[in-house]
């Protein structure tokens, strides 16, 4: 009877393991195919340095911003993580859209697709500098209740930041017509970080540019020109055509058609400037 129950429980397990492996999103690049960020960016400001006072600066701001019942409420809905529905509904506004796997599923699997690319570029240099968070040095409360979940993870870079300005960098693409309020919107997302005590001002700073990196890394796959393409049509599409950009055509018989610029609009030779053409960047 022992030896049936646990001969069960050993399918049971199997098949929840398989249908985990089934619903895993494959990244566009491997993350020992992109940039490493700890070759790249510089060490975080040393406690005793100068150039920390403005981090010390920027904490006693965050902490005023706490008294602003709107502001406060604002990041400790930007501290979301685990539920992308909730995520990306933070942009709803700004992008003029919302997005969820059902109602735009091109836009969901592009941001699903890229996010699991990028988001692990920051381990390693969080790992090597372990870098003490700001709650945890002046021994505050946060208003978003992550203290158990973040203590003794490093703050350097942020990975909220480095989520929030991709997801902003990657819907501009999408729609270049709303780029002013998707970036006041992602902008104000790294800062919240900030407000909440999670992190240091140099921890969001270099996590806008370690996502901008990732993101300049996305441009180099065949797969993410594609997928970008679709999500723009579908944007296209679900907004009744109101951006006045065309619907792109999409080669289905190629997996790059042509030359393309970073909106992935198609060019003609008659075009001067950065294109991706078969997969690779280039200027023309």
């Amino acid at each position: 009877m022992r030896k049936s129950c646990m001969m069960a429980v050993a399918i049971i397990m199997a098949a929840m393991s398989l249908n985990a492996q089934d619903n895993t999103v494959q990244p566009y690049f491997e993350l020992n195919q992109l940039p490493k960020l700890i070759n790249i960016l510089p060490p975080p400001p040393a406690f005793e340095s100068p150039e920390f006072a403005n981090d010390v600066v920027r904490y006693s701001w965050g902490k005023m911003q706490r008294q602003d019942p709107e502001r406060v409420a604002q990041a400790i809905a930007d501290a979301e993580w685990d539920d992308h529905t909730k995520l990306y509904a933070l942009w709803k506004d700004a992008f003029g859209l919302e997005v969820s796997e059902a109602n735009t599923p091109e836009i969901w699997t592009l941001l699903e697709t890229s996010l699991a690319t990028t988001d692990p570029m920051r381990k390693e240099t969080k790992e090597y500098y372990k870098r003490q968070r700001p709650f945890e040095r002046y021994a505050d409360a946060m208003p978003s209740n992550e203290e158990t979940e973040l203590a003794g993870e490093g703050s350097y870079p942020s990975g909220h930041s480095l989520r929030g300005w991709g997801i902003s960098l990657l819907m501009a693409q999408i729609a270049p017509q709303r780029a002013d309020e998707i970036f006041k919107r992602g902008w104000d997302y790294c800062n919240s970080r900030v407000i909440v005590g999670a992190h240091w001002q140099s921890d969001v700073d270099n996590s806008r540019t370690a996502a901008s990196i990732g993101f300049c890394a996305l441009q180099g796959s065949e797969a993410f020109i594609a997928q970008m393409k679709k999500a723009q049509n579908e944007y296209i599409e679900k907004t009744q055509g109101q951006s006045g950009v065309s619907a792109i055509t999409v080669d289905k018989n190629s997996k790059s058609s042509g030359a393309y610029n970073l909106q992935g609009q198609p060019v003609n030779n008659e075009y001067h400037g950065i294109v991706i053409e078969k997969g690779k960047k280039s200027i023309k």
